[in-house]
């Protein structure tokens, strides 16, 4: 049958777990309840008539970190208010140690990273959160809120407040939730532009790792633009910050910092060593605090994403059999097989049409519609690609002027 593309491009051949989830291997850290095993993501690959299990291939997720999700937000969404409450920038003054310049960071930090405890049918379970609008908004991880039935934050001072959940973006795993400012003395994180990262730039990550609250750890961008998948159906997080600052289960939705204590990611993801199924040291994963800064807005005006920022051929495909290909005496026996087109979208506006197969995107060759979800994942909606395709046994190229997926998507 053939595949659903959503941008599955993976970086490395390790699986990968969110953090939250595995909390449940330490009951003692918190009494909590174990979560039913996380169904991991399958792969497998059919040949069948092309009218069986035609899915849309939603070529996906521009902005990596070259890219940095710059993509405009219109109608978004008010932008996030920080006011007198932002956490100050730190500048490193004339004879300051680095020593003394990390303890003025997580001074500054620390008062913004909230623990929550998440109950839900399954269990309960803790997880972090940064507050990022001073109305009482606090980011994190979708996975860590995802179906619960009550949630509470816990401020650095002890302080225990009901949160509600106000918007959740899964195929980001991010969300949204909001606590009463009324009674509180919130510190608020101010986001750092994730573009301008580099690898080997001194970080620091806090959060509450196996139920320890308000954690410090610090490392060194190990990597940029990392597209790796949570083991969730079709999810690909892209253009995630790869750090070797230790992050553990409970750190999920936490802070990770650069030297002037600007926010530049949410700790998410860890990888697993496959030999051992343990948490791999010092392989860590950030979503990047300009898809925050994108996303965040959304989520508090409307409670849901209104626009997604990422790239889409809008067509639907799948993977050119060779019998298809022997039987329709095609030139050729690989690529990605065009089933149909979105009525005025980017493929359609561009010429393409059914039973075309496109064999190239730029200098990328297309072997099936997995190669060709790689080709454009960093790519921005309005960003224009030149396609090489056959239509029967003519090749030809047309330049494609590339969509936006709609946000109802994973």
């Amino acid at each position: 049958m053939p595949v659903c593309v959503d941008g599955r491009s993976i970086m490395m051949n390790e699986p990968f777990e969110p953090l939250e989830p595995l909390l449940e291997a330490r009951p003692e850290a918190d009494g909590q309840s174990d979560h039913p095993p996380r169904q991991g993501r399958s792969r497998h690959w059919g040949v069948g008539p092309l009218i069986m299990g035609v899915f849309l291939l939603a070529v996906i997720f521009g902005g990596g970190m070259l890219a940095g999700w710059q993509l405009t937000v219109r109608g978004a969404g008010d932008s996030l208010q920080t006011g007198p409450e932002a956490a100050q920038t730190v500048n490193a003054p004339n004879g300051d140690s680095r020593e003394a310049l990390r303890e003025k960071v997580v001074a500054n930090i620390k008062p913004t990273v909230v623990q929550l405890n998440v109950k839900s049918a399954s269990g309960n379970r803790i997880g972090s959160g940064v507050v990022i609008d001073r109305r009482g908004y606090i980011i994190t991880n979708n996975h860590v809120v995802r179906n619960g039935e009550t949630i509470q934050a816990v401020f650095l001072n002890g302080q225990t407040v009901a949160a509600s959940l106000t918007g959740v973006s899964a195929a980001d795993d991010l969300a949204v939730v909001h606590v009463d400012p009324t009674h509180l003395q919130l510190s608020v994180a101010t986001l750092g532009d994730s573009s301008r990262l580099q690898v080997g730039q001194d970080v620091i990550a806090i959060g509450n790792p196996l139920g320890i609250s308000q954690t410090v750890t610090s490392g060194i961008i190990s990597a940029l633009g990392r597209n790796i998948s949570p083991g969730e159906s079709g999810l690909i997080l892209p253009g995630t910050i790869q750090t070797d600052a230790p992050i553990n289960p409970g750190s999920s939705g936490g802070a990770l910092v650069d030297m002037h204590g600007n926010l530049i990611g949410i700790p998410t993801l860890a990888a697993l060593n496959p030999e051992f199924k343990t948490p791999a040291s010092g392989v860590g994963f950030a979503i990047p605090s300009n898809r925050v800064q994108f996303i965040g807005p959304q989520l508090i005006a409307s409670g849901k994403v209104t626009h997604s920022g990422r790239a889409a051929l809008e067509v639907q495909a799948m993977d050119l059999d060779p019998a298809i290909a022997h039987k329709n005496d095609l030139p050729i026996t690989q690529g990605a097989m065009v089933i149909s087109v979105v009525p005025g979208g980017a493929a359609s506006n561009a010429g393409i049409k059914p039973n075309d197969i496109v064999v190239q995107i730029d200098e990328s060759q297309i072997t099936n519609v997995l190669s060709l979800s790689d080709a454009i994942i960093n790519k921005n909606p309005g960003d224009s690609v030149a396609v090489k395709l056959y239509r029967g046994r003519q090749q030809r190229s047309v330049d494609v002027r590339l969509g936006e997926l709609s946000p109802s998507q994973p």
